[in-house]
């Protein structure tokens, strides 16, 4: 099939054009950017003026919970949720029943994603055996199957000698081990970040040190070893002094943060009444550490956005706050969120380096295929994972649209601006799917 997009704002995975442009598509390619022969045969032509085209949007950390919690999300769900929310790849992490500890089930995934409708869907396997933390997992032949980082998301990987090792391997193997920052002696039992929320609640608190103190331990191997290791859903402003040391001394060290933790804050929890959507790991920060993950963003310390997209069943999250499960859902509205914030927050950043973190930033995080010259961006002969968005819609968002099998999250009925309005996964256009995609438009 012959695609044109006409009039394009297109941010190309580096730079955000100020002018508008056409890309074509030849089967699963980018076959040509620039003004296009409008007297060629295509099959489908979509006009975008005043919309941006993107390199299809990646998300490094997402919970698909396949196999095994099925009730909870599935990879058909998942993927369709991450089209609609504009992401052409989600990397779906471990924790799941059983782990992804072996090839086997690294297969399962992969096999599995061919047949969603959605984004592509790409495996995380575990560090260890079932993420207890005592063996290694069997992470050649998972890396040989499929896996694209190493991680025991959920659990920090506790044992130093285990992580050093795994570190070693996952160096051979080129693919990136994902560390959940996080010192469990800490958060034992903890509820709320530790500060104005704990105070008020009387609900145990969740120091920053929690995650500081994992990370500090992280980049020490990173610097003994000298391979690269990334740290996730990054949240405290103690643990970006840690990261921009290591950063300013050239080590191979990278980060997420997440959209929950720029858009929210340990005071939606006090004034949303400690309702459960708020609960997550790690815990929405205070106000100070929120506006410390934007300085750093706007300052290019931050490596990717990722979603932590954490679907539960209603009955397992909808209960009081001290019961409920960690997680918020967000797949279908993350972008949008963060965009508002940052419209909100006056851009502190430039739309293109802003566009980068959900695109040419985490690809470079990805290895092999995946994270090789090219990935993140728009270029000739490239695949044509793209997704347009919207600078200027704004919509409601509404859980029971979803596509995810998630039903409770914080934006639920909020306004949000900038949304992703199509989704093509290698040519196929996935979001909207339209019978009208068929024929001219």
């Amino acid at each position: 099939m012959k695609i044109l997009l006409r009039n394009a704002i297109l941010f190309d995975g580096v730079s955000l054009s100020g002018k508008e442009t056409d890309v074509s598509i030849d089967g699963s390619l980018i076959e040509a950017i620039g003004d296009a022969d409008l007297g060629r045969d295509f099959d489908v032509i979509h006009d975008l003026s005043g919309k941006i085209l993107c390199p299809g949007f990646i998300d490094l950390h997402c919970h698909l919970r396949d196999p095994g919690q099925e009730w909870r999300e599935d990879l058909s769900s998942g993927s369709s949720a991450g089209a609609a929310g504009g992401f052409t790849t989600l990397v779906c992490m471990p924790n799941t029943d059983p782990p992804l500890d072996s090839p086997a089930l690294v297969s399962y995934v992969l096999e599995k994603s061919g047949r969603s409708p959605g984004s592509r869907i790409l495996p995380a396997g575990c560090v260890s055996r079932e993420r207890k933390g005592k063996v290694l997992a069997e992470m050649g032949k998972m890396a040989k199957a499929g896996a694209v980082i190493f991680t025991d998301d959920g659990n920090p990987v506790s044992d130093t000698g285990l992580l050093r090792l795994a570190l070693q391997y996952s160096s051979w193997l080129g693919v990136r081990l994902m560390e959940h920052p996080e010192e469990k002696s800490l958060t034992k039992d903890a509820q709320v970040n530790e500060g104005i929320c704990s105070s008020f609640s009387g609900l145990k608190g969740w120091p920053s040190s929690a995650e500081a103190s994992d990370i500090s331990r992280g980049v020490s191997l990173c610097r003994d070893t000298g391979v690269p290791i990334h740290f996730t859903h990054v949240s405290a402003e103690d643990s970006l002094r840690v990261l921009r040391e290591a950063k300013a001394s050239k080590l191979p060290v990278t980060f997420d943060v997440t959209p929950h933790h720029l858009c929210l804050s340990e005071e939606n929890v006090i004034e949303g009444g400690y309702d459960s959507v708020f609960k997550v790991n790690p815990p929405l920060r205070s106000r100070r550490d929120r506006d410390a993950l934007w300085e750093a963003l706007a300052e290019g310390t931050v490596d990717a956005i990722a979603t932590d997209h954490a679907p539960w069943h209603i009955d397992e999250k909808d209960l009081p706050f001290q019961e409920a499960s960690f997680g918020i859902a967000s797949l279908e509205c993350a972008v949008a969120a963060v965009l508002t914030e940052w419209e909100e927050r006056g851009r502190p950043c430039s739309m293109g380096r802003l566009l980068g973190l959900f695109t040419s930033g985490p690809a470079s995080i990805l290895p092999g295929v995946w994270g090789g010259a090219g990935a993140g961006r728009i270029e000739v002969g490239l695949t044509a994972d793209l997704t347009v968005l919207d600078p200027e819609l704004e919509q409601i968002v509404n859980v029971e649209k979803w596509k995810s099998k998630a039903r409770l999250t914080p934006w639920n009925g909020k306004r949000l601006k900038g949304w992703p309005v199509m989704t093509m996964v290698g040519g196929r256009t996935v979001h909207p799917v339209e019978e009208t995609d068929r024929g001219l438009s």
